[in-house]
């Protein structure tokens, strides 16, 4: 399927993602996939395990590298820059698996988002230790703020690795947003929840678009999830995109159901 990049009047997209192929030895993870998301929309993509799904979060934030294409972060080409410049571009990452520190505080965790912004500090932090400090400072401070903002402040100094699987899944959202994100990627970031925690985290994902401007792209097998708080789905296949369109244009959509979503959904 051709996907069309948005009309000049809506504006360039804040990622843009062009014919991409990305090859592992002799399989083709992605052949041809294009991808516009918009600023301040949340776009989901959707498809079955092994779609490319997440082959494609991991060349936007470099840890796969593009065979052919290109990707473009507000119509700068990133694909060939190293993952710390990713960061600093403004992208940030949630992953499947929590990639929590489970002996360090709620805190120290968030923090740790923050300091992805900075590379050799090291020296700096020995040659003016004040100056240090003061950073230091100003860090905690921000992070204590999204804390508040994600109702996470209670618990900002108990240790990670013994709240609730739910809160933690909030905690790596403050994570992220301590690095300052324009574009925000979650992977699947609703497995796991009931379906009560579904629904709070659908609604946190829509107040940290409001709160803080970020674009948000996310991964889904939450349907329910998916057509409740997505703006735009993109659907890919064996690699490639299915189809694109509004939420309810995409649940009708014969190719979509007969690949993925099935007849009794």
């Amino acid at each position: 399927m051709a996907v069309v990049a948005p009309a000049a009047e809506e504006g360039s997209p804040v990622l843009s993602v062009e014919n991409v192929d990305v090859r592992f030895g002799g399989i083709q993870a992605l052949k041809g996939v294009s991808l516009y998301v918009r600023m301040g929309e949340i776009c989901g993509l959707i498809g079955p395990n092994g779609a490319g799904k997440t082959t494609l979060f991991n060349c936007v934030t470099r840890l796969s590298t593009v065979t052919a294409g290109t990707i473009r972060l507000h119509g700068q080409t990133i694909e060939t820059l190293p993952p710390r410049q990713i960061i600093r571009m403004g992208i940030a990452r949630t992953f499947q698996n929590l990639g929590i520190y489970a002996g360090m505080t709620v805190l120290e965790n968030v923090m740790l988002g923050a300091h992805h912004l900075s590379g050799g500090r090291f020296v700096d932090a020995l040659m003016r230790p004040r100056r240090s400090r003061q950073r230091e400072q100003e860090i905690e401070h921000r992070c204590r703020d999204i804390l508040a903002d994600l109702s996470l402040e209670d618990v900002a100094d108990v240790a990670a690795g013994s709240l609730p699987y739910a809160t933690q899944k909030r905690m790596e959202i403050a994570r992220a947003l301590a690095s300052r994100p324009t574009l925000l990627l979650l992977d699947e970031p609703a497995g796991g929840l009931t379906h009560g925690e579904v629904t709070e985290f659908g609604a946190l994902v829509s107040r940290v678009r409001e709160a803080y401007g970020v674009t948000v792209v996310l991964i889904e097998h939450h349907m329910g999830l998916v057509m409740s708080l997505c703006d735009r789905v993109e659907v890919f296949h064996l690699g490639q995109n299915l189809a694109s369109g509004r939420p309810e244009e995409v649940r009708a959509n014969p190719a979509v159901i007969d690949a993925y979503l099935g007849r009794s959904r």
